[in-house]
């Protein structure tokens, strides 16, 4: 997975187009200080779109506000917030709504702004909606029982014959498919409550994560797993999350740009340390 590059020079393109389309009667701007105007699909109101159900340490982290995403909490929920804060709009002018995970990825014109939930960067995606420039670098983990076969495992050779599970969607199921290439084949899961089900009931030796949800799997949803290792990088690009737009959409140069400063500044790191980074020796498995 990588960073959207070839589409640079078009991104450069929208910067200097997209004075023309604030103007148009169709869509609406607010004034920012990185874009001369952010275009918005509603006037004043920045419209964010998220999961059916958001999951810490994502969004909505406490018990009084999970699947809150308003509340601010967890990596995605608090970016939203300080994006939002650059472009030039205020806390009671961000809207989230709901969508699912596949629909978002789907061809075609869409009524927000832009949807934030862990969305890996590929080009096949990339063919059909457009990317902002990654906000995490992604690493898979794999978890299990300590008397489970998972365990023992030193490489990901060590993985083939075991039964290895993931989300439906993921790029966790991805590297399970493409990369460990086990035995058996693996077993797929809606949501992380079918995966717990199956766990509890024996039906997979391991299950494969992101390694900050599976940090917080661990600690809050299957507490007798732990996190056997991280898995190696596939490739020589590290994956990246990026944020995801209509395909055209002339905001996300703007987004880009206020993404940069909160690397630039510090904030980025701060909001990784507080919500993803869970301390604590993981060994990386051996390729």
């Amino acid at each position: 997975m990588h960073t959207n590059l070839r589409r640079l020079g078009a991104v450069l393109l929208v910067v200097v187009l997209s004075a023309a389309a604030c103007g148009s009667d169709s869509e609406s701007s607010t004034s920012s200080g990185d874009c001369d105007e952010v275009v918005t699909k509603t006037d004043g109101t920045l419209t964010v779109a998220t999961g059916e159900t958001v999951f810490p340490p994502w969004m909505g982290v406490g018990d009084d506000v999970f699947d809150v995403p308003e509340s601010g909490t967890g990596y995605e929920g608090a970016l939203v917030y300080a994006l939002a804060d650059e472009l030039g709009f205020a806390e009671d002018a961000v809207t989230f709504v709901r969508t699912g995970f596949d629909e978002a990825i789907a061809p075609g014109a869409k009524d927000w702004d832009f949807n934030i939930q862990q969305y890996s960067i590929t080009e096949a995606r990339d063919e059909v909606v457009d990317f902002s420039n990654g906000y995490y670098q992604v690493e898979q983990a794999i978890i299990g029982r300590a008397d489970s076969p998972a365990a023992s495992a030193g490489s990901v050779d060590d993985l083939k014959s075991l039964r290895l599970g993931a989300a439906i969607g993921t790029t966790s199921l991805d590297y399970i498919d493409s990369v460990i290439e086990p035995d058996e084949d693996a077993q797929v899961y809606d949501d992380n409550a079918a995966a717990k089900a199956a766990f509890d009931a024996g039906q997979v030796d391991g299950i494969v994560f992101d390694l900050p949800t599976a940090y917080f799997i661990t600690a809050v949803e299957i507490t007798d797993a732990s996190i056997i290792g991280v898995l190696p990088r596939s490739g020589d690009t590290p994956e990246e999350l990026g944020m995801l737009f209509e395909e055209g959409s002339p905001l996300v140069p703007c987004v880009n740009d206020a993404l940069a400063t909160l690397v630039d500044n510090g904030t980025i790191d701060s909001l990784e340390d507080e919500w993803l980074n869970q301390g604590g020796s993981v060994p990386t498995l051996d390729g």
